[in-house]
This record gives structure tokens, sequence and C-alpha cells, in this order.
């Protein structure tokens, strides 16, 4: 295992509190947060070793200025990417969905608290979370389509549906137009809405109920919900019960069960 305590991230924002939740956000407030080849491939490397970390339970991606991320940037990835050749372009667009892999497989639980701007990439790092707390103010867009390209960038087109559905995911992706925060909560985008003063302190609550759970359990919830999409529902229950199985086999079981027997708060600690 690993820390990430004091991981020393250049290319954004990066802090682990006690209680074991990391925050990361994007560190460009001036230009709505913009992602550069730089902190793509950082980002995914953070992630990936967040899967080693025994320090880090729960993690928020957070806004920054009120706006979460304005998608890769205009001059430091769009422009250069018009003079790479086919190895080139293939590189970079493996390197962005890496990223979502590695946040899908990271282990922990990642909660996005979405602010203003939330398009393109940003827009997928969203979907990629696990659960998304928003505000009214929150427009997410994938606007691939915009710039000339297809909806299906960095896995949308296998993720949106199973969020908000065929139709409303088809729509987005075909038109690029951007989502209300009111409709994304109603479609089932966010979680649930704040005012956008509260975003970060509701995140961040969410995030340290999550921490103080069953650590394992909840890595063992992740993988099932990201494994059983390509499961029949037969597979999907052997897998339950297998996956089950090896929780009842750790001490956090054990220690729920005996704190109920004692009529008290589990406290549990992640083996």
């Amino acid at each position: 295992m690993s820390t990430m305590k004091n991981y020393r991230a250049k290319h954004f924002n990066w802090r682990v509190d006690d209680g074991g939740v990391a925050v990361v956000t994007l560190d460009r407030p001036e230009r709505k947060n913009p992602l550069t080849f730089d902190s793509y491939a950082e980002l995914r490397d953070c992630f990936r070793q967040l899967a080693y970390a025994d320090d880090v339970d729960a993690v928020v991606f957070g806004s920054n200025g009120g706006n979460f991320c304005s998608g890769g940037d205009v001059h430091d990835i769009i422009g250069p990417l018009l003079d790479r050749d086919m190895a080139g372009l293939i590189e970079f667009t493996r390197m962005t969905g890496d990223l979502v892999k590695a946040m899908i497989h990271c282990a922990r639980p990642v909660i996005a608290a979405i602010d203003g701007v939330c398009v393109g990439a940003g827009a997928m790092i969203a979907l990629a979370s696990d659960l998304r707390i928003g505000t009214r103010d929150a427009k997410t867009a994938f606007l691939f389509t915009r710039v000339g390209l297809a909806g299906c960038d960095m896995g949308a087109c296998a993720l949106l549906p199973r969020v908000i559905g065929q139709g409303r995911a088809a729509e987005l992706l075909y038109t690029g137009r951007a989502m209300t925060g009111d409709e994304g909560e109603r479609w089932g985008f966010f979680n649930r809405l704040v005012e956008p003063e509260a975003l970060d302190e509701e995140a961040l609550a969410l995030a340290r109920r999550l921490a103080d759970g069953p650590n394992f359990a909840h890595m063992m919830t992740k993988t099932m919900l990201n494994q059983e999409w390509s499961m029949s529902v037969e597979q999907a229950i052997e897998a339950e019960a297998q996956a089950q199985a090896i929780c009842m086999q750790t001490r956090d079981f054990r220690r729920a069960f005996e704190a109920f027997v004692n009529k008290e708060r589990p406290v549990f600690e992640g083996d």
C-alpha cells in the first residue's frame, strides 16, 4: 500500500484531510479550469495510484472559482492536435479514456461537486464519478459535436445512457447542448442540487460519511456496480454471492454485529 496524503500535484490542487477524504480541483479558474495534456496525464496517474493508497477512503472532485471544468484547453490541446498524425491522435484519445478507466478502477467512491461550467472532458470526469452533487447554475454539456467530433468520447456512449437513459443521452450527445442543473437532477445525473455556497460542504459531508463506512465493502460495491452491466442477471447474482461472502470475512462485518448486540454504533476500520 502507499500514502497519498503527501502527494504533490503539479497540475491541479490536491489535499487529503484527516478523515481520509481527498479533494481534487483543477487550478485554472481564470479560464474556467480547462484540462491540458499534463493535467490529463497527472490525473490519470493520480487515480491509478489511489487504488493502492491506504490513507484515502473517498474522493471529492470539486469546482474552483464557480466552475467545474471547461474541457480540453482550446490552445493547449485542440490546436496542437491538428498537427498530429493518426498514431499521435490515438495516443491522446487513449490517454483521455485512461483517466475515466482510472477513476472507475480506483476502488474509492468519487463524488463530483459541480458548479458552473462542466463541459467536454469535464462532463466526462463528472460522469465517471460515482455520485454527483450540483447546483442550479451547473451547465453540463458533452459538446464534442460542437467541435466537429463524434459524441462517443471517453466512454460517453456507454456511460451516459446508463445514468440518464438512451433517449436523453442521444439528445445531449447529438446536439452538444447544455443540460441545466434542474434537468440534471430530474434526469438522475445529479443525486441532488444544493445552493452554490453549500456545495463544498455538502460534498465533503457525504464523502466523510462514506469514508467512515466499511471501506472494503465500498470497494466491492463500486466493483460490482461497474462490472455487472456486462453480466446476465444470473451471472450478477452469483458474482454478488461471492462478493458478499468475501465481505463476510472482514473484521468490519464482525464489528457491525458486535456493535448491534451492544446497542452501539459500529466504528469501521476498512479491514
